[in-house]
């Protein structure tokens, strides 16, 4: 007789409807905002670095210059700071907890930028700061850039519900806070003077739903 043939049940996955939801959350600076956008300058001298152009002598410091350049503007003149920045502190918050893998998260949570350069809209007058700094080849520099104190922002995200609560994105967007975002934050991978733009979760959380 035939023998019989064993039938393997297979039950189907079930995936559920991603469930996307959008919030405003609004945080406020509790240590200054340092930032340092790459200036035009910057770049190109990084690139004729690169083409191994001769260059010419280093021009003279131009302290407001550099202090304009380092300064992120939307188009309509507001200033701002890039959503990945907030979006890399989120991320990189998961650490801090168990049960996010920051792979997961990654992916489950979007911080909005506004324009071309895709930034968060930042509350707050800039003043030109004069830092010494030390670069790779252990030359000492002074470096003039924008720093906002007090500063305050409201981060517009979008998130999966399916993978987090909004609890737990508030309480995640706490945890960014001390890392920081811009220069000099706790959170920076050199960083000895890690302090600056820290942040909390302050006021109400608008439920924006998509």
């Amino acid at each position: 007789s035939m023998a019989k043939t064993a039938v393997t049940e297979v039950n189907p996955v079930v995936l559920k409807a991603i469930n996307l939801k959008r919030v405003e959350i609004p945080i406020v600076g509790q240590s200054e905002l340092i930032v340092h956008r790459w200036s035009e300058k910057a770049k190109k001298q990084m690139l004729e670095k690169q083409m191994k152009a001769t260059r010419l002598k280093k021009e003279a410091k131009d302290p407001v210059a550099d202090y304009e350049a380092s300064i992120y503007k939307l188009p309509d003149g507001r200033h701002g700071f890039p959503a990945t920045g907030f979006k890399a502190a989120i991320v990189g918050a998961c650490r801090m907890f168990e049960g996010l893998p920051m792979t997961v998260a990654k992916i489950a949570i979007r911080v909005i930028g506004e324009g071309p350069e895709q930034l968060v809209a930042i509350e707050g007058e800039p003043h030109m700061r004069e830092d010494m700094v030390r670069l790779e080849n252990g030359v000492a520099d002074i470096r003039y850039r924008a720093g906002y104190w007090p500063w305050s922002a409201i981060l517009k995200i979008v998130y999966n519900s399916n993978i987090l609560t909004l609890e737990s994105l508030v309480n995640l967007v706490n945890a960014a806070g001390m890392g920081g975002v811009g220069e000099w934050r706790p959170a920076a991978p050199k960083s000895a003077t890690g302090t600056y733009g820290t942040f909390a979760v302050a006021g109400e959380v608008i439920d924006r739903d998509l």
